[in-house]
Formats: C-alpha cells, sequence, structure tokens
C-alpha cells in the first residue's frame, strides 16, 4: 500500500473488506482539522457513495488491510 499522509486523503477512495452498514464503497468527503492547528489530524469523515451515510473514522484505519482497500475495488 502506498504511504498515507491525513491531509491528502481529501477525496480519495475507498472499499470496505467488510460492508459497513450495508456500504462498501467510501469517499474521504472531509478531513477534521484540530481545534488548536498544531495538533495532529486523528479524524476524517467517509461518506458513502451508494447511500450518502458519513461514518468517522480515526484515518489510521485506513492503513489496515483488513479493513480497508484503497480504490474501489
Amino acid at each position: 500500500m502506498n504511504p498515507l499522509h491525513p491531509k491528502k486523503l481529501l477525496l480519495t477512495k475507498w472499499t470496505a473488506v467488510k460492508p459497513v452498514s450495508r456500504n462498501k464503497h467510501f469517499l474521504v468527503s472531509k478531513v477534521i482539522a484540530p481545534e488548536p492547528p498544531e495538533l495532529v489530524i486523528e479524524w476524517v469523515e467517509l461518506e458513502a457513495v451508494y447511500s450518502k451515510a458519513v461514518t468517522r473514522i480515526n484515518w489510521r484505519e485506513l492503513r489496515d488491510e483488513t479493513l480497508w482497500r484503497q480504490g474501489w475495488v
């Protein structure tokens, strides 16, 4: 897998290995900046492509290949 950086995640595509609320394909719709800007980015919002449901996760979970695949597979 390519190295990930939280600032470069916006609008990237992801596929859940196991469906999340009956959704499999997601798009990073928002990178949530911390309140004091000096802190590191922790959270991103994933928007399901089909249902438009939004899920907030820790962006480091996207590195786990047992949970997520980069791109729409």
